[in-house]
């Protein structure tokens, strides 16, 4: 039961994190944050089908995989951080918070963000969706880190989607993945302090 809420928590923290920084630095520039999008995007362009049926239709088939490759369990607690993070993202949209409008500084600082909040998720063998249910995979089976997946996932979407529909944002989407799964990979393979062990006092044994 303790690791359990131990476990909620950091997914709790990685979700939140996540979505704070596609709020506060990505969407305000219409960037997108992953290949999921990416693919729905270019399913509503081929298609006609809409972008939010498009997106879940993405999210869910890959939740699919999840549960085939991953388990319940991590399908689950994918499910739980596309939740809270959707909470997130409506939390940082009001008005409440400050926008900045130097693009180049929130892509920076996004990249940075979004990576520590998908570097938490995938520590705790939890996906942040879309390109990232594969990245865990293919991690989990080659135990390697999946940062680099993740970016070869979503840099081959983006620029499919760029040589089709846009390139500028799609450049911008691009760099954001190169920073953002950099910063993944540090906090994936983050050695954390271990516990001190508790240290009895030798016994005296004094002479008569």
């Amino acid at each position: 039961m303790k690791y359990l809420t131990h476990h909620y928590f950091l997914i709790t923290c990685g979700s939140f994190i996540q979505g704070m920084a596609m709020s506060l630095f990505l969407f305000p520039h219409s960037i997108p944050s992953g290949g999921a999008a990416g693919i729905a995007v270019l399913l509503n362009y081929w298609f006609g089908i809409p972008l939010s049926f498009a997106l879940w239709f993405v999210n869910f088939s890959l939740l699919v995989l999840a549960i085939y490759w991953l388990g319940n369990s991590s399908a689950i607690g994918t499910m739980y951080a596309i939740t809270i993070t959707s909470i997130s993202v409506h939390l940082f949209s009001m008005d409440l918070f400050v926008h900045y409008s130097n693009i180049w500084l929130d892509l920076f600082i996004g990249s940075v963000t979004l990576g520590i909040g998908v570097g938490i998720l995938l520590r705790q063998k939890v996906s942040n969706g879309g390109m990232g249910v594969l990245a865990l995979i293919i991690a989990v089976h080659r135990n390697s880190s999946p940062g680099k997946p993740l970016l070869l996932l979503n840099g081959l979407i983006f620029i499919l989607t760029g040589s089709i529909i846009h390139w500028p944002i799609v450049f911008q989407a691009i760099l954001l993945q190169f920073g953002s799964t950099k910063i993944v990979d540090i906090v994936y393979n983050l050695k954390l302090i271990p516990k001190i062990p508790k240290i009895t006092p030798p016994v005296v044994w004094r002479k008569k």
